[in-house]
């Protein structure tokens, strides 16, 4: 009996007919309310869906037979991938199909604020011929602004090049060189928001960009500066962005996004030169054609012959390979997820270190998962797939070691971080099948991965795991593990505590202010 693809959105027929010339049965029905997607969806062995249709956790448990769910486009907001996960489901994407047409999405609401082109043509169809009401500017000369440098906006800064304008970027990941490379100037956001004339958001939302464009920030930009976000809602604080249009602070914004979609009603309906669309980025024939074909053709692939491409969730890897990797795949997505978690800025490189028997495996998924760990905590969408075409578009070498022999352990892996700020070292194993973390700063200790974790840096004085205990239990926060490594009495140590509540930010404040700390973050795995 051959596979079956349920299409709950609307996709390209040249779509339907890949997966029926591969041997694929596939049913459209689109438009399904979520009770009769219930009722069904454990007919099916893949799920491809846009945007519309909700793949959350209730679905995922009552599809019994799922193995793949296709995103035709980008973003996975509707796709409970940690649900997917568990349930062994594949969640694919396909990254790279709308870029162009997104990016000229952003360029068009740019043209649109600097003429006031919607109000302008309200008014004139109404018959008011308001011509000394609507001056605009020109955009040749001015400073553009672009938050998020990688591929959307480095097409937004060729466009932008093409106008005469001056491209400045703020983007952690991007390099000097790929900078020069993209004809952009890179900067830091205080001097982004102080220089540029419009800025354009082209990021994913983590809780790093989470409101990037907050009220504070948006204070800092200058008076009349134009906004245009069509990357993700959440990234500008919406009822901030209000008050900064209606005191002119704010000369005027173009959202494609917001933080509620459907947006039936938003704060920003109505505010002074405010222009929105209802998340049109994607929404050309072009765009949905290439989405929809691409879709296609990863899932055919991979419910017939198990291959892999553009997954969220899993690696590329050949069902041969699977027993043997599976376990240091897991290794190499969290110690990278780790490192990660400890980059501020600059991420210049990273070096990917095999040591023993981990060394004679196919170590290029192992290198993508560590890469895509590395990447995900600044750029969430990221995957395995995409991982390395990400790094280096952004300038950021990546290089790999193998080594036969492992002076302790059977096998060993270690990622360095290069950043501005100099560079670090992180190493684990797998014992028992369970990823370990080793070694960090150059200090050894045995540390299992917790979903939420604090780690902690500092001097080895008596009475800071006491201080540091009293202070999590008085916080309600229960350890469940707790792992120490020094150098020696006195000098530098390291604490690696899994807890059992996510830590806020108060908290890590708190254990900041201890007597002899050093530095202290929350993790989460």
């Amino acid at each position: 009996m051959p596979p079956r693809v349920l299409i709950a959105d609307s996709l390209s027929p040249a779509a339907v007919e890949i997966f029926r010339q591969r041997g694929v049965a596939a049913d459209v029905k689109t438009g399904l309310k979520k009770d009769e997607l219930l009722e069904i969806i454990a007919l099916y062995d893949g799920l491809a869906v846009r945007s519309a249709t909700k793949a959350d956790k209730p679905v995922i448990a009552a599809a019994k037979n799922l193995k793949v769910i296709g995103r035709a486009g980008i973003g996975v907001d509707n796709i409970d991938i940690p649900a997917a996960t568990a349930a062994g489901v594949v969640v694919m994407n396909t990254p790279f199909g709308n870029s162009i047409t997104t990016a000229e999405h952003a360029i068009a609401m740019m043209f649109a604020l600097a003429r006031q082109l919607p109000a302008a043509d309200a008014s004139t169809q109404a018959g008011k011929w308001e011509k000394n009401r609507f001056m605009g500017v020109e955009l040749y000369g001015k400073t553009l602004g672009l938050i998020g440098a990688g591929n959307i906006g480095s097409i937004v800064a060729d466009r932008a090049n093409g106008l005469k304008m001056k491209v400045i970027a703020y983007d952690p990941f991007l390099s000097p060189e790929r900078a020069v490379e993209m004809g952009v100037e890179k900067v830091e956001l205080d001097d982004l928001l102080a220089r540029a004339d419009i800025i354009t958001l082209h990021t994913p939302l983590t809780e790093k960009t989470r409101n990037i464009l907050s009220a504070e920030a948006l204070a800092r930009t200058k008076k009349g500066v134009l906004i245009v976000n069509c990357a993700r809602g959440g990234l500008v604080d919406e009822k901030a962005l209000r008050e900064a249009l209606e005191s002119g602070h704010v000369g005027g914004a173009a959202f494609d996004v917001f933080v509620e979609e459907p947006a039936k009603e938003n704060i920003l309906f109505g505010a002074p030169n405010f222009v929105a669309t209802p998340h049109l980025g994607a929404s050309t024939e072009e765009a949905q054609e290439n989405v929809a074909l691409q879709v296609a053709e990863q899932m055919s692939d991979y419910l017939l012959s198990g291959a892999v491409s553009n997954a969220l969730n899993s690696p590329s890897i050949t069902a041969d390979e699977a027993p043997k990797l599976r376990p240091f795949v897991a290794l190499a997505e969290k110690l990278g997820a780790f490192a990660g978690q400890m980059v501020d800025e600059g991420l210049k490189g990273v070096d990917i270190a095999f040591e023993g028997e981990i060394a004679s495996l196919n170590h290029r998924p192992l290198s993508s998962a560590a890469l895509a760990g590395v990447l995900r905590p600044m750029l969430a969408e990221i995957n395995m797939v995409s991982a390395p075409a990400v790094a280096k578009e952004r300038g950021i070498t990546v290089s790999e070691s193998l080594q036969e022999t492992s002076p302790i352990y059977d096998s060993l892996m270690r990622i360095t971080i290069a950043t501005d700020l100099g560079r670090r070292s992180f190493a684990g194993t797998v014992i028992a099948g369970a990823p370990r973390i080793i070694e960090v700063k150059g200090m050894e200790l045995d540390a299992v991965f917790a979903p939420a974790m604090l780690y902690v840096n500092n001097l080895d004085k008596p009475g800071f795991i006491g201080a540091l205990g009293d202070l999590l239990a008085n916080a309600g926060v229960n350890i469940a593990t707790f792992n120490l490594g020094r150098v020696g009495a006195g000098e530098d140590a390291i604490a690696l505590v899994g807890v059992d509540q996510d830590p806020d930010d108060g908290l890590v404040e708190r254990i900041r202010a201890l007597p002899h700390v050093k530095e202290a973050r929350a993790l989460y795995f």
